[in-house]
Protein backbone atom coordinates (compact mmCIF):
# COMPACT_ATOMS: atom_id res chain seq x y z
CA UNK A 1 0.00 0.00 0.00
CA UNK A 2 1.00 3.69 -0.98
CA UNK A 3 2.79 5.28 2.46
CA UNK A 4 3.85 8.91 3.60
CA UNK A 5 7.45 7.87 3.08
CA UNK A 6 6.58 7.81 -0.83
CA UNK A 7 4.87 10.65 -1.06
CA UNK A 8 7.78 12.75 0.35
CA UNK A 9 10.22 10.94 -1.54
CA UNK A 10 7.95 11.89 -4.65
CA UNK A 11 8.03 15.25 -2.99
CA UNK A 12 11.97 15.28 -2.84
CA UNK A 13 12.15 14.68 -7.04
CA UNK A 14 9.94 17.00 -7.78
CA UNK A 15 10.89 20.27 -6.01
CA UNK A 16 12.46 22.50 -8.12
CA UNK A 17 10.42 20.50 -11.23
CA UNK A 18 6.54 21.00 -10.53
CA UNK A 19 5.00 24.04 -9.63
CA UNK A 20 4.01 24.79 -5.82
CA UNK A 21 0.68 25.77 -7.27
CA UNK A 22 -1.53 28.75 -5.42
CA UNK A 23 -4.10 28.36 -3.09
CA UNK A 24 -7.19 30.34 -4.06
CA UNK A 25 -9.83 31.89 -2.37
CA UNK A 26 -13.13 34.04 -3.11
CA UNK A 27 -15.28 35.97 -0.18
CA UNK A 28 -17.95 35.62 -3.34
CA UNK A 29 -17.79 31.78 -3.16
CA UNK A 30 -17.46 31.52 0.88
CA UNK A 31 -21.05 33.98 1.27
CA UNK A 32 -22.84 32.09 -1.85
CA UNK A 33 -21.77 28.62 0.00
CA UNK A 34 -21.17 29.12 3.65
CA UNK A 35 -17.86 27.33 4.06
CA UNK A 36 -14.34 28.77 3.49
CA UNK A 37 -13.16 27.44 0.55
CA UNK A 38 -9.65 26.48 -0.33
CA UNK A 39 -8.86 25.87 -3.97
CA UNK A 40 -5.65 24.23 -5.10
CA UNK A 41 -5.04 25.42 -8.22
CA UNK A 42 -3.50 22.45 -10.30
CA UNK A 43 -4.54 24.11 -13.48
CA UNK A 44 -1.86 26.33 -13.15
CA UNK A 45 0.92 22.98 -12.87
CA UNK A 46 3.04 22.23 -15.65
CA UNK A 47 1.06 20.76 -18.70
CA UNK A 48 -2.06 22.21 -17.24
CA UNK A 49 -3.03 19.87 -14.82
CA UNK A 50 -1.93 17.64 -11.80
CA UNK A 51 -0.92 14.92 -13.61
CA UNK A 52 2.35 15.94 -14.15
CA UNK A 53 3.31 15.34 -10.56
CA UNK A 54 2.99 11.55 -11.00
CA UNK A 55 4.36 11.10 -14.37
CA UNK A 56 7.43 12.95 -13.55
CA UNK A 57 7.68 11.28 -10.34
CA UNK A 58 7.35 7.81 -12.35
CA UNK A 59 9.96 8.39 -15.52
CA UNK A 60 12.22 9.66 -12.34
CA UNK A 61 12.05 6.75 -10.43
CA UNK A 62 13.16 4.55 -13.60
CA UNK A 63 16.86 3.52 -13.44
CA UNK A 64 18.82 4.88 -16.42
CA UNK A 65 17.90 1.13 -17.93
CA UNK A 66 14.34 1.17 -17.80
CA UNK A 67 14.31 4.64 -19.06
CA UNK A 68 16.31 3.93 -22.30
CA UNK A 69 13.80 1.18 -23.00
CA UNK A 70 11.24 3.97 -23.72
CA UNK A 71 8.01 4.32 -22.03
CA UNK A 72 4.42 3.76 -23.04
CA UNK A 73 1.30 5.34 -21.30
CA UNK A 74 -2.73 4.99 -22.01
CA UNK A 75 -5.04 7.86 -21.05
CA UNK A 76 -7.95 10.25 -22.37
CA UNK A 77 -5.42 13.56 -22.06
CA UNK A 78 -4.13 14.58 -18.58
CA UNK A 79 -1.55 11.61 -18.06
CA UNK A 80 -0.96 11.50 -21.94
CA UNK A 81 0.90 14.86 -21.62
CA UNK A 82 2.01 14.81 -17.97
CA UNK A 83 4.07 11.46 -19.55
CA UNK A 84 5.11 12.60 -22.97
CA UNK A 85 6.39 16.70 -20.85
CA UNK A 86 8.44 14.22 -18.51
CA UNK A 87 9.93 11.55 -20.81
CA UNK A 88 11.13 15.02 -23.06
CA UNK A 89 12.39 16.04 -19.41
CA UNK A 90 14.53 12.88 -18.95
CA UNK A 91 15.59 12.29 -22.75
CA UNK A 92 13.47 9.35 -23.51
CA UNK A 93 11.00 8.08 -25.73
CA UNK A 94 7.74 8.24 -24.67
CA UNK A 95 4.09 6.61 -26.78
CA UNK A 96 1.03 7.50 -25.85
CA UNK A 97 -2.15 5.13 -26.03
CA UNK A 98 -5.28 7.88 -26.29
CA UNK A 99 -9.05 7.63 -27.34
CA UNK A 100 -9.45 8.66 -30.77
CA UNK A 101 -12.13 10.88 -29.21
CA UNK A 102 -10.11 12.52 -26.70
CA UNK A 103 -10.31 16.53 -27.12
CA UNK A 104 -7.48 17.58 -30.42
CA UNK A 105 -6.25 20.23 -27.73
CA UNK A 106 -4.80 17.11 -25.55
CA UNK A 107 -3.99 15.30 -28.82
CA UNK A 108 -1.82 17.94 -30.26
CA UNK A 109 0.09 18.82 -27.06
CA UNK A 110 0.81 14.98 -26.27
CA UNK A 111 2.47 15.05 -30.07
CA UNK A 112 4.29 18.66 -28.97
CA UNK A 113 5.78 17.15 -26.21
CA UNK A 114 7.25 14.76 -28.73
CA UNK A 115 5.85 11.67 -27.59
CA UNK A 116 3.85 9.24 -30.11
CA UNK A 117 0.20 8.59 -29.96
CA UNK A 118 -1.37 5.58 -30.93
CA UNK A 119 -5.10 6.20 -31.41
CA UNK A 120 -7.75 3.56 -30.48
CA UNK A 121 -11.62 3.44 -29.57
CA UNK A 122 -12.56 3.68 -26.02
CA UNK A 123 -16.14 2.48 -26.13
CA UNK A 124 -15.19 -1.25 -28.19
CA UNK A 125 -11.51 -1.85 -27.10
CA UNK A 126 -9.82 -2.35 -23.86
CA UNK A 127 -6.92 0.49 -23.02
CA UNK A 128 -5.56 -2.01 -20.35
CA UNK A 129 -4.96 -4.70 -23.19
CA UNK A 130 -3.76 -3.07 -25.87
CA UNK A 131 -1.15 -0.99 -23.31
CA UNK A 132 0.11 -4.34 -22.37
CA UNK A 133 0.53 -5.47 -25.89
CA UNK A 134 2.04 -2.41 -27.13
CA UNK A 135 4.42 -2.65 -24.13
CA UNK A 136 5.63 -5.86 -24.94
CA UNK A 137 6.01 -5.44 -28.36
CA UNK A 138 8.20 -2.57 -27.89
CA UNK A 139 9.91 -3.53 -24.75
CA UNK A 140 8.50 -0.41 -23.04
CA UNK A 141 7.78 0.25 -19.36
CA UNK A 142 4.20 0.74 -19.04
CA UNK A 143 3.15 4.09 -16.65
CA UNK A 144 -0.42 3.37 -16.11
CA UNK A 145 -2.66 6.84 -15.54
CA UNK A 146 -3.62 6.00 -11.34
CA UNK A 147 -3.36 2.07 -10.17
CA UNK A 148 0.47 2.69 -10.26
CA UNK A 149 2.71 3.20 -6.32
CA UNK A 150 4.91 5.98 -8.33
CA UNK A 151 2.36 7.86 -10.23
CA UNK A 152 0.30 7.93 -6.57
CA UNK A 153 3.12 8.81 -5.06
CA UNK A 154 3.32 11.75 -7.01
CA UNK A 155 -0.28 13.06 -7.21
CA UNK A 156 0.12 12.56 -3.18
CA UNK A 157 2.32 15.61 -3.13
CA UNK A 158 -0.83 18.00 -4.04
CA UNK A 159 -2.26 16.41 -1.06
CA UNK A 160 1.02 17.27 1.03
CA UNK A 161 0.94 21.07 -0.16
CA UNK A 162 -2.71 21.64 0.87
CA UNK A 163 -2.17 20.11 4.55
CA UNK A 164 0.56 21.70 5.18
CA UNK A 165 -0.55 25.17 3.85
CA UNK A 166 -3.81 25.63 5.33
CA UNK A 167 -4.27 24.41 9.08
CA UNK A 168 -7.10 22.80 10.77
CA UNK A 169 -9.08 21.80 7.47
CA UNK A 170 -11.97 20.10 8.36
CA UNK A 171 -12.32 18.69 4.61
CA UNK A 172 -10.75 18.08 1.18
CA UNK A 173 -12.27 17.22 -2.02
CA UNK A 174 -10.51 15.88 -4.31
CA UNK A 175 -11.46 14.65 -7.85
CA UNK A 176 -11.70 11.17 -8.89
CA UNK A 177 -10.96 9.16 -11.84
CA UNK A 178 -9.26 6.07 -11.41
CA UNK A 179 -8.60 6.93 -7.98
CA UNK A 180 -4.65 7.59 -7.89
CA UNK A 181 -4.93 11.18 -7.15
CA UNK A 182 -7.11 10.69 -4.34
CA UNK A 183 -5.55 8.02 -2.56
CA UNK A 184 -2.25 10.37 -2.67
CA UNK A 185 -3.86 13.19 -1.55
CA UNK A 186 -5.67 11.51 1.24
CA UNK A 187 -2.78 9.43 2.76
CA UNK A 188 -0.67 12.68 2.49
CA UNK A 189 -3.58 15.21 4.42
CA UNK A 190 -3.98 12.41 6.94
CA UNK A 191 -0.93 11.94 7.59
CA UNK A 192 -0.10 15.84 8.57
CA UNK A 193 -3.75 16.63 9.50
CA UNK A 194 -5.35 13.39 10.97
CA UNK A 195 -8.72 14.40 11.36
CA UNK A 196 -9.13 16.03 8.23
CA UNK A 197 -12.21 14.34 6.19
CA UNK A 198 -11.38 12.92 3.09
CA UNK A 199 -14.11 13.49 0.13
CA UNK A 200 -14.00 12.30 -3.60
CA UNK A 201 -15.98 14.06 -6.65
CA UNK A 202 -17.15 12.10 -9.68
CA UNK A 203 -19.69 13.22 -12.47
CA UNK A 204 -23.16 11.55 -11.65
CA UNK A 205 -22.62 9.25 -15.36
CA UNK A 206 -19.27 7.82 -14.01
CA UNK A 207 -20.04 7.50 -10.21
CA UNK A 208 -18.09 3.87 -10.05
CA UNK A 209 -16.16 4.62 -6.87
CA UNK A 210 -19.03 5.69 -4.83
CA UNK A 211 -20.98 2.48 -5.91
CA UNK A 212 -17.60 0.89 -4.77
CA UNK A 213 -17.02 2.28 -1.49
CA UNK A 214 -20.93 2.15 -1.07
CA UNK A 215 -20.88 -1.49 -1.54
CA UNK A 216 -17.37 -2.53 -0.35
CA UNK A 217 -16.01 -4.03 -3.62
CA UNK A 218 -14.37 -2.68 -6.70
CA UNK A 219 -17.27 -2.24 -8.94
CA UNK A 220 -16.93 -1.80 -12.79
CA UNK A 221 -19.36 0.37 -15.18
CA UNK A 222 -19.54 1.21 -18.72
CA UNK A 223 -17.35 3.99 -20.13
CA UNK A 224 -19.47 7.05 -19.03
CA UNK A 225 -21.03 9.66 -20.88
CA UNK A 226 -19.97 12.98 -19.71
CA UNK A 227 -18.19 16.24 -20.42
CA UNK A 228 -15.76 15.09 -18.08
CA UNK A 229 -13.34 13.12 -20.13
CA UNK A 230 -10.88 12.77 -17.52
CA UNK A 231 -12.82 11.25 -15.48
CA UNK A 232 -14.31 8.60 -17.74
CA UNK A 233 -12.48 5.50 -16.41
CA UNK A 234 -14.67 2.70 -15.70
CA UNK A 235 -13.65 1.52 -12.39
CA UNK A 236 -11.44 2.43 -9.53
CA UNK A 237 -7.96 1.03 -9.59
CA UNK A 238 -6.43 -2.08 -7.21
CA UNK A 239 -3.77 0.05 -5.33
CA UNK A 240 -6.12 3.15 -5.01
CA UNK A 241 -8.64 1.26 -3.78
CA UNK A 242 -6.84 -0.06 -1.31
CA UNK A 243 -5.95 3.41 0.60
CA UNK A 244 -10.16 4.86 -0.57
CA UNK A 245 -12.03 1.75 0.76
CA UNK A 246 -10.34 2.40 4.66
CA UNK A 247 -9.91 6.12 4.75
CA UNK A 248 -11.82 8.10 2.34
CA UNK A 249 -15.22 9.60 3.84
CA UNK A 250 -17.06 9.36 1.01
CA UNK A 251 -17.60 9.99 -2.82
CA UNK A 252 -19.70 13.32 -3.82
CA UNK A 253 -21.48 13.10 -7.29
CA UNK A 254 -22.12 16.41 -9.67
CA UNK A 255 -23.70 16.54 -12.97
CA UNK A 256 -22.35 18.09 -15.75
CA UNK A 257 -24.75 21.36 -15.56
CA UNK A 258 -23.34 22.42 -12.14
CA UNK A 259 -20.09 21.35 -13.64
CA UNK A 260 -20.52 24.36 -16.22
CA UNK A 261 -21.93 26.58 -13.32
CA UNK A 262 -18.47 25.89 -11.59
CA UNK A 263 -16.66 26.59 -14.80
CA UNK A 264 -18.23 29.67 -15.27
CA UNK A 265 -18.18 30.86 -11.95
CA UNK A 266 -14.03 30.24 -11.90
CA UNK A 267 -13.78 32.09 -15.10
CA UNK A 268 -15.86 35.23 -14.49
CA UNK A 269 -14.89 35.74 -10.82
CA UNK A 270 -11.89 34.64 -10.39
CA UNK A 271 -10.48 35.11 -14.14
CA UNK A 272 -9.44 31.21 -14.65
CA UNK A 273 -9.64 28.24 -16.93
CA UNK A 274 -10.75 24.82 -15.80
CA UNK A 275 -11.53 21.91 -18.17
CA UNK A 276 -14.72 19.97 -17.06
CA UNK A 277 -12.86 17.33 -14.89
CA UNK A 278 -10.75 19.91 -12.90
CA UNK A 279 -14.08 21.35 -12.15
CA UNK A 280 -15.79 18.70 -10.54
CA UNK A 281 -14.52 19.07 -7.13
CA UNK A 282 -16.04 22.60 -6.49
CA UNK A 283 -19.22 21.57 -8.46
CA UNK A 284 -19.24 18.57 -6.17
CA UNK A 285 -18.69 20.66 -3.14
CA UNK A 286 -21.71 23.17 -4.36
CA UNK A 287 -23.76 20.54 -5.06
CA UNK A 288 -23.56 19.06 -1.30
CA UNK A 289 -22.80 22.66 -0.40
CA UNK A 290 -25.33 21.57 3.19
CA UNK A 291 -22.94 19.31 4.35
CA UNK A 292 -20.21 21.64 4.04
CA UNK A 293 -22.10 24.57 5.62
CA UNK A 294 -19.59 26.49 8.49
CA UNK A 295 -16.34 23.81 7.15
CA UNK A 296 -12.99 24.53 6.16
CA UNK A 297 -12.99 23.23 2.77
CA UNK A 298 -10.03 22.23 0.49
CA UNK A 299 -11.04 21.61 -3.29
CA UNK A 300 -9.31 20.64 -5.89
CA UNK A 301 -9.28 22.66 -9.68
CA UNK A 302 -7.17 19.89 -11.01
CA UNK A 303 -6.53 20.85 -14.58
CA UNK A 304 -7.38 23.17 -17.19
CA UNK A 305 -6.41 21.49 -20.16
CA UNK A 306 -9.55 22.95 -22.92
CA UNK A 307 -9.60 24.57 -26.13
CA UNK A 308 -11.21 27.72 -26.35
CA UNK A 309 -14.34 26.68 -28.97
CA UNK A 310 -15.21 24.17 -26.29
CA UNK A 311 -14.91 26.34 -23.37
CA UNK A 312 -17.06 28.71 -25.21
CA UNK A 313 -19.48 26.09 -26.13
CA UNK A 314 -20.19 24.85 -23.18
CA UNK A 315 -20.29 28.07 -20.88
CA UNK A 316 -22.42 29.44 -23.48
CA UNK A 317 -24.90 26.36 -22.40
CA UNK A 318 -25.46 27.31 -18.50
CA UNK A 319 -26.94 31.02 -19.42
Amino acid sequence: MLNFTDIQSAAARLKGVAHRTPILTSSTLNAMLGCAVFMKAENFQRMGAFKFRGGYNAINSLTDAERARGVLAFSSGNHAQAVALAAQIHGCKAAILMPADAPQMKLDATRGYGAEVITYDRYTEDRGALAKRYSDERNAVLIPPYDYLPVMAGQGTCGLEVAEEIPNLDALIVCTGGGGFLSGCTVAAKAIQPNIQMFGAEPEAGNDVQQSLRSGNIVSIDVPKTICDGQQTQAVGVNPWAVIRTQVTDILTTTDATVIEAMRFAFERMKIVLEPSGACALASLMTHVERFKGKRVAVTLSGGNIDYARFAKLLATAQ
